[in-house]
C-alpha cells in the first residue's frame, strides 16, 4: 500500500467517515409534534372534549392517514395542524411554529407559507377557469402576475391538467376538478398538504387517480402529507395509517 493510500483510509479518514455517519443517522425533528394536546368546544353550556390528550409526532416527508368513525377529533386535529384552530391544553408544533402562541395574522401567515388544502368539496370559483382558480392563492403575494401565471401552469402541469387550463369547473369531470384542487393547494409550494376526505365525492376510478398523485407529490416532490379518510383504499397509499377513538389515538 502506498503512502498516499495509507493516508487515505488511516484513522483520521476513518474517524471523519464516522462523523458523517453519526450527523446523518442523527434522528430528524419532527415536523409536526403534539405533546399532551386536548381541544374542548363549548355547546351551549356542555363543555365537549374532541381531542383528549394526544400526543404525536410526524417526521418531514411522511404520508400519513388518519382514520376512525365519525365525531373521533380527526377533522379537529388536521384543523390544528393546518393553524385554523388552536389547542385548548397542550403544546401543538407545526413547521417550527407553535400554534397555540400565534395570533390571528400569524397564523394566516403560516398557513399562506406552510400549508396546503385539498378537501372533499373542490371548492373552485365557478366564474374562473382552472388557470385562474390555480392562481387565487399567490393573489395575496408579493409575487407578479406573469409569474402567478408561470407557477399555475407548472401546478397544472404536474397534476396532469396542462390541456385543461382555459376550462371552467363545469367543463370538467369531478376528478378533473380535484386535480384543479391540488394544483391550487401545491401552487404556492407548502411544506404540508393537508387532505379531509380527498376522494370522498369520487367514483373508484376518479379517486384512484388522485390517490396517485398524491403518492407522486409525496414521493417525487417530498411534500409531507396528512389525509383522513374513511375509505380503506385511500389509507392503503399512505405509509403510516393512525387511527383516532373518542380523541385519543389508538
Amino acid at each position: 500500500m502506498s503512502a498516499n493510500q495509507d493516508a487515505a483510509g488511516g484513522p483520521a479518514a476513518t474517524q471523519e467517515i464516522a462523523e458523517q455517519y453519526r450527523k446523518s443517522s442523527t434522528p430528524a425533528k419532527p415536523l409536526i409534534s403534539m405533546e399532551n394536546v386536548t381541544k374542548t368546544f363549548v355547546r351551549g353550556k356542555e363543555p365537549i372534549t374532541v381531542l383528549d390528550g394526544l400526543s404525536l409526532d410526524v417526521g418531514e416527508g411522511a404520508f400519513e392517514a388518519l382514520m376512525g368513525p365519525s365525531g373521533s377529533g380527526k377533522s379537529t386535529l388536521l384543523n390544528l395542524i393546518a393553524g385554523l384552530d388552536r389547542p385548548t391544553s397542550g403544546k401543538a408544533t407545526v413547521a417550527g411554529h407553535e400554534i397555540g402562541k400565534m395570533s390571528d395574522g400569524e397564523l394566516a401567515k403560516f398557513r399562506a407559507r406552510h400549508i396546503g388544502f385539498i378537501f372533499q368539496s373542490y371548492n373552485l370559483l365557478p366564474v374562473l377557469t382552472a388557470l385562474e382558480n390555480v392562481e387565487l392563492p399567490l393573489l395575496l403575494t408579493s409575487v407578479s402576475s406573469s409569474e402567478r401565471r408561470k407557477r399555475a401552469q407548472t401546478a397544472l402541469r404536474v397534476t396532469g391538467l396542462e390541456d385543461r387550463m382555459d376550462h371552467y369547473p363545469r367543463q370538467l369531470s369531478g376528478g378533473q376538478e380535484q386535480r384543479v384542487a391540488i394544483a391550487r393547494a401545491i401552487v404556492h409550494d407548502p411544506t404540508i398538504i393537508v387532505c379531509d376526505e380527498p376522494t370522498g365525492d369520487l367514483d373508484r376510478k376518479s379517486a384512484d387517480d388522485i390517490l396517485k398523485l398524491l403518492t407522486k407529490l409525496n414521493s417525487e416532490f417530498k411534500k409531507t402529507i396528512l389525509m383522513v379518510t374513511h375509505d380503506p383504499a385511500a389509507a392503503e397509499v399512505a405509509t403510516i395509517t393512525r387511527h383516532l377513538n373518542k380523541g385519543k389515538l389508538e
